[in-house]
């Protein structure tokens, strides 16, 4: 009976809140209905409703799926310095990362199921009434990594919470089990999903070996970021105190990532144009336009100037440890990734097409809708998971009482 307790406390601590809590949860859910809404005429008429096409068949839906596996593999920043290295600052907040994990995780396979045009058929993927394909399929490992990671990412933090709900000490070997598997697994979702794309042979702007580990680095910038503006806003609501060893660890670590993201942009962009050649087509349209196509350019500069700008600011230990600064280079550095990582690496790979077409890809109204939705649903969640966490956390929601 205690588990059923437990998740009705759980429940009844959402209904409880002031009036900001309730507009944001308010809004989220209107982001949500108009999602629905908007993706309900696409099944309907098929992903003609896009602005995608047989020319560029991959768009905002994967560019936000490309994004958001690294928001979810993040958490392993803060699961690392507390599991493994004991680090008291970061064992009282790392259940709310892992929240962040959980909820980029369930918005990544949303943002894969939109861009499909028969979700329907996803059974096709599953074992025994379907065929999975493994492993051979990186689809398939994709969908493995992905869901594991989900589940280790629901269980570890809720077998805690659960535990300490109804006063109980959790087996610290079983957490430091689940912890370290965890790490590994989060390597391995941003590892299989930048194979998804080095696998395209017919697409030779993505033809690296440097994705792997520039996903890893520009995840590790952005989504502790996210994490550090998440924090800020948990602090100022005074339900849940973060310290600030913590935001400085965090921002170290976005500081590190940062540079090593930069690097490697750079170090392609000399592989690239160094020796130009067909194969640079693709980088060359992102960076300087095609034949008259550069509706990216702008936006490619924009992401690295965004980047450069947060690595000032985090580099100058004055300016990454006021709560100002750090919050704008954080903003900066969400949304440079989010620009570099989504749409200036998915989009380029389709211009121009093996046979040499240039046809430029613009978003529509349609899956910006859809786009925001999924995004509302995401911080729903995310919302629903520390606003149940903070009160266990605190001592103040347990069995007893």
């Amino acid at each position: 009976m205690g588990i059923i307790h437990f998740f009705t406390a759980c429940f009844k601590e959402l209904l409880k809140g002031g009036a900001a809590y309730w507009i944001w949860v308010t809004s989220l859910m209107l982001l949500v209905i108009q999602g629905v809404v908007t993706y309900a005429g696409q099944l309907q008429e098929g992903l003609i409703k896009t602005g995608m096409s047989d020319q560029v068949s991959w768009g905002i839906y994967v560019a936000n799926f490309t994004f958001l596996v690294g928001m979810a593999a993040a958490a392993v920043m803060l699961v690392i310095p507390a599991y493994i290295f004991h680090n008291k600052d970061a064992k009282r907040v790392v259940i709310l990362a892992e929240g962040l994990a959980v909820a980029a995780s369930l918005m990544c396979m949303l943002f894969v199921t939109v861009d499909m045009g028969r979700p329907d058929r996803l059974w096709h993927l599953m074992p025994i009434v379907g065929h999975i394909n493994f492993p051979y399929s990186l689809l398939t490992w994709d969908v493995l990594v992905l869901n594991g990671y989900l589940i280790l990412n629901l269980l570890i933090p809720m077998y805690l919470l659960y535990n300490k709900y109804m006063g109980k000490e959790g087996n610290y070997k079983l957490v430091l089990t689940g912890a370290v598997l965890s790490m590994f697994w989060a390597i391995s979702i941003h590892t299989v999903t930048a194979f998804l794309f080095s696998s395209n042979t017919a697409r030779p702007f993505w033809s690296s070996a440097l994705h792997a580990p520039k996903f890893l680095a520009s995840a590790f910038a952005a989504g502790p970021a996210f994490i550090i503006l998440s924090f800020k806003v948990i602090d100022m609501s005074g339900a849940f105190k973060i310290g600030k060893k913590t935001i400085n660890l965090l921002a170290i670590i976005v500081t590190v990532a940062l540079q090593i993201n930069l690097l490697m942009t750079g170090a392609e962009f000399f592989a690239e144009f160094y020796s130009e050649g067909a194969h640079s087509a693709s980088a060359r349209y992102l960076f300087f336009g095609l034949n008259g196509a550069d509706k990216l350019v702008p936006w490619i500069y924009s992401a690295i100037a965004m980047s450069l700008i947060a690595l000032v600011l985090l580099m100058i230990r004055q300016t990454r440890e006021h709560p100002i600064t750090l919050s704008i280079a954080c903003v900066l550095v969400v949304i440079g990734v989010w620009i570099e990582k989504g749409m200036g690496f998915v989009i380029p790979g389709f211009i121009p097409t093996p046979i040499g077409e240039i046809f430029e890809y613009t978003p529509n109204m349609h899956e910006v809708q859809v786009s925001l939705g999924i995004w509302g649903i995401g911080l729903l969640v995310f919302t629903a998971l520390v606003k149940a966490a903070i009160p266990i956390q605190n001592g103040v929601l347990t069995h007893s009482k």
